[in-house]
């Protein structure tokens, strides 16, 4: 029998630039397209730099590692799946693991727990959610919780919240705290911005 080749994808720029990350398997994560990385990174620039991103959601971690390769100085990885966590793990090795933090378990209940650990470090965070679409059985609720999860956070602790999700979807013009500022359509991928 053969095995599946190892999808892998290359950290675009910064101090870990060429970096070859593994990618989990398709059935449980999708990873982000190029472009969308690329498109996100170029909206951040310098605001990046030193800062804290949480990756919710974040399967092999490509954003969360792109950041710190780009300067950003604290990534949380929020991801239930175990072997997105496993890979996670030994592309996080690559990089410097000393930044990194992954929070394992359901990221709706594990939200409250991240919320705590930004208040002890005194930060508010760019928060990157990238629900696993209507891809797995039982997930029909998915963005209906991502809503309400967004929503709990406090102002003083988010300083942007992307939100990456399927085109078609209309996100409202606010959730909690937060209105919407720009929507960036990718074929059926889009980037939704909220601060």
């Amino acid at each position: 029998m053969k095995s599946n080749p190892t999808i892998t994808k290359k950290i675009i720029a910064g101090k870990y630039k060429g970096k070859t990350l593994k990618l989990p398997s398709k059935e449980t994560t999708r990873s982000s397209k190029g472009i969308v990385l690329e498109s996100f990174f170029n909206t951040l620039q310098f605001d990046i730099i030193d800062s804290v991103l949480v990756e919710v959601f974040s399967g092999s971690g490509s954003i969360g590692l792109e950041a710190l390769s780009r300067g950003a100085k604290k990534i949380i990885f929020m991801e239930k799946d175990r072997d997105a966590i496993r890979t996670l793990r030994e592309n996080i090795a690559q990089t410097d693991p000393r930044a990194c933090e992954i929070v394992e378990g359901d990221s709706f209940s594990n939200i409250v727990q991240v919320k705590k650990r930004l208040s002890s470090l005194g930060e508010s965070a760019f928060i990157y959610v990238d629900p696993p679409f209507a891809y797995r059985e039982g997930m029909e609720e998915i963005y209906d919780k991502t809503i309400d999860m967004i929503a709990s956070f406090p102002l003083e602790m988010a300083k942007l919240i992307i939100i990456e999700h399927m085109s078609t979807l209309e996100l409202p013009d606010s959730i909690g705290h937060f209105n919407r500022l720009k929507s960036k359509r990718f074929g059926k991928t889009s980037l939704t911005y909220y601060a």
